[in-house]
């Protein structure tokens, strides 16, 4: 694919999505059925608030500043509104974010006034967010295009129409977020404008906004380190700017523009996508471009609950990665650096790869293609910008969060799925680099929290080939995950002709074997020597010292995606690795260890589907003589850990992943091995679904679908049976016809 022939316009083009009657009624038919309610509750993390698919702005009421469930600043629980603001993250285990924040206000004294609200009158839907602040008796609406998002408010006190921009506002969920420092400036009585800057999880994070009222303030107050002072410019990290406005019934509006460079940029962006000020026109376009992507997927069911399901996760897993460029094409690089993208590249950011690796990247190469590879290059873009390629990557900063160097996997699958360039020496060089030990970057980061991506684990699966557990925690998921991802490079250096390279990662990607402990048939940790580590607790889980990263050695031992045969060989027999697959289905749930990871929930025996690792552990069934206990595993999953209601996700719904596992299931098929272009089949929960591919349709049928008849007795792909559970990309984006013909009889392979 020529990177060059796409067009920013793809991106963002809503000029087509109106006309026909038709369309409107489609939208309504999707619309009405996604709840961004769901997974506001628990810890799934998510957050109700307006944006666009992909946007940079996610407008949002922030409900809760501190601790874990202030991840994406809202829990369903909450009753207080501290601010409205334009930044969130979408179900991660991390929070940040949570940029220039606004709270209308009357009858308030107090110096940072706080909303209260009943859930009664909130609403959420696509691009749209309303609630009704008790205290301040007023009426909020919020709605966004890709860069700027727009507020309505309606005062029941016409006399005593407040709004405060409170440039202290940080949501302050995990890494000691705060401000660091703003730069804000009183322009007129209706507009505003600045640069905040804050370190969080994103150690440097800068971004730069403008502010416009539909009316003119009447009088300002702003507060700097609790003091008034009478200044149209602010350079304080503490500080409130307090402004008041005439007499009126009419609504106030604001429309808010973000920039990831300077307050130019952020102004561009509001002249280029909100120059006027009707909400109900930017509410219908925001609804339109939902509605264009999400009946990319059109299902049929009579079951309301999988229809409410289904497309609030498609819903959920259109919102990350988002879009980090301003509509000129400069960006912050991961070099903190501004930069003018190159025609044809697009800079995105919040690429949670870690989790999105296994079933959201594979689920938007079928109906995002364009999109993966653009986001395929633009993670190419960050190694030449950063050095390596990210794990993390979150505005403009690397975090080192979690393991390995997951970008490979995307990397891979698109080269599999013919999404990469013409020529790879740039990917595979970004590859090979983020894949092995360099003193120059180990240097470079030094004293970071990315310096884990280079120190110790590559420098001991180099130098020794394992990652040893006397030497560095959590050697036991960084091993396996290393021997997938080196296995990763191995496929794109092959597809660029390089054999020499793909030999060297090819071995490697054979390292797993080394934690393989044949008497308890688990992923064991070694110490440097070479012995295991004893005594060796299979359930054991810690988030201070472990040999497993978020899990134990059940929820980590069948992590050989590039290597099932493989590993069914260590095990000696189909058979043994079926009834291990049993057993962790099946056995005790006991979680042992005082830290244990509050990531390990929606435990099936051992199996923890909140939480990334065992995503694929039930389609492993298809590796075994009873591909109906895969059937049997997926139905109880979909139907027992995704519900519509706001604790309704069963873990992290971690920008999209936990969403699109559901999406792919539900229509009967996942890839286990992202590089590795076949999919498995599964359980269709959904009677019938329409993809819409670039070059035309897949249809699915379910025949005979119901609770009951959960078992594939045959799958047909264009009147072709198949004789296996596997298919390949090529021909699902072919399009036409996969029907699986369904009974209440389970299904064995001879």
């Amino acid at each position: 694919m020529n990177l060059k022939l796409l067009s920013i316009a793809t991106v963002i083009s809503i000029g087509s999505l109106f006309g026909c009657q038709q369309a409107i009624t489609q939208q309504e038919d999707i619309l009405q059925y996604v709840n961004p309610f769901i997974g506001t509750g628990f810890h799934g993390h998510t957050f109700p608030g307006a944006t666009v698919p992909f946007g940079m702005v996610q407008l949002s009421p922030d409900t809760h500043l501190l601790g874990w469930d202030a991840s994406s600043g809202y829990h369903y629980d909450d009753s207080l509104i501290y601010a409205f603001s334009h930044t969130h993250l979408s179900g991660t285990g991390i929070g940040d974010l949570g940029d220039v924040a606004l709270l209308p206000y009357s009858n308030s004294s107090e110096a940072i006034p706080v909303a209260s609200f009943d859930k009664s009158s909130e609403k959420a839907s696509p691009g749209h967010y309303a609630v009704h602040l008790n205290n301040f008796d007023i009426d909020v609406e919020l709605t966004t295009t890709l860069r700027v998002g727009m507020h309505k408010y309606l005062f029941a006190n016409e006399n005593d129409r407040n709004v405060m921009v409170n440039l202290a506002h940080v949501l302050q969920a995990n890494w000691g977020n705060a401000i660091t420092g703003n730069e804000c400036k009183i322009v007129d009585k209706q507009t505003i404008e600045g640069i905040q800057r804050s370190t969080g999880w994103a150690k440097d994070h800068l971004v730069a906004y403008r502010i416009e009222f539909s009316e003119p303030f009447i009088q300002k107050q702003v507060v700097i380190n609790g003091k008034d002072t009478n200044t149209n410019e602010v350079d304080s990290k503490d500080a409130q700017i307090h402004l008041k406005f005439a007499k009126s019934s009419q609504a106030l509006i604001a429309k808010v523009a973000i920039s990831c460079v300077d307050p130019k940029g952020a102004e561009k962006n509001m002249q280029a996508e909100l120059s006027g000020w009707d909400f109900d026109a930017t509410l219908k376009n925001a609804k339109a471009e939902w509605h264009q992507q999400l009946q990319g997927i059109r299902i049929e069911t009579e079951d309301k609950v999988i229809k409410t399901n289904f497309y609030t996760a498609l819903y959920h897993s259109l919102m990350a990665p988002f879009i980090w460029q301003d509509i000129d094409g400069r960006y912050r690089g991961m070099d903190k650096q501004i930069h003018q993208a190159p025609e044809g590249h697009i800079n995105y950011t919040v690429f949670s790869l870690w989790d999105t690796f296994r079933a959201f990247h594979p689920l938007m190469t079928i109906i995002n293609p364009e999109k993966a590879g653009i986001w395929s290059e633009a993670l190419v873009q960050k190694y030449h910008k950063g050095g390596i390629l990210p794990k993390w990557p979150l505005v403009s900063n690397y975090t080192g969060t979690m393991v390995g160097y997951p970008a490979v996997s995307v990397l891979a699958d698109a080269v599999a799925k013919g999404l990469a360039p013409d020529k790879l020496d740039e990917w595979l060089e970004a590859s090979v680099q983020s894949a092995t030990w360099r003193q120059d970057i180990v240097e470079k980061f030094k004293g970071t929290r990315e310096a884990n991506v280079m120190l110790p684990h590559i420098f001991y699966k180099e130098t020794i080939g394992w990652v040893p557990s006397d030497s560095v925690a959590e050697s036991v998921s960084y091993g396996l995950e290393m021997a997938y991802y080196d296995w990763c490079v191995a496929q794109i250096a092959k597809a660029a002709g390089k054999d020499d390279v793909a030999k060297e990662f090819e071995a490697k990607s054979e390292y797993y074997k080394f934690y393989f402990d044949k008497e308890s048939g688990l992923m064991r940790g070694r110490n440097h020597d070479g012995s295991w580590v004893t005594p060796f607790r299979p359930r054991y889980s810690s988030h201070e010292k472990s040999d497993y990263v978020e899990g134990n050695a059940w929820q980590w031992s069948f992590f050989t995606p590039h290597a099932n045969d493989g590993l069914i060989e260590l095990y000696g027999s189909k058979n043994r690795f079926e009834a291990m697959l049993d057993t962790l289905f099946t056995t005790d749930s006991t979680i042992e260890g005082e830290h244990a990871s509050g990531d390990i929930t929606g435990l099936i025996g051992q199996y923890a589907h909140g939480n990334e690792p065992s995503h694929h552990m039930a389609y492993l069934y298809n590796w075994t003589d009873s591909p109906y206990k895969a059937n049997e595993r997926l139905d109880q999953i979909m139907r027992e850990f995704y519900l519509p209601e706001p604790a309704g996700i069963i873990g992290n719904e971690d920008c999209g992943q936990m969403s699109a596992w559901y999406v792919m299931s539900a229509l009967g098929f996942y890839q286990v091995c992202p590089g590795d272009a076949t999919y498995t089949t599964g359980r269709p929960i959904v009677d019938e679904a329409t993809i819409e591919l670039p070059n035309g349709q897949l249809t699915i049928i379910a025949h005979n679908n119901s609770a009951t008849n959960l078992y594939v007795e045959k799958t047909i792909l264009n009147g072709q049976e198949l004789n296996e559970p596997f298919f390949t990309h090529e021909q699902l984006m072919q399009g036409g016809q996969l029907e699986f013909f369904m009974t209440d009889i389970k299904q064995t392979h001879n």
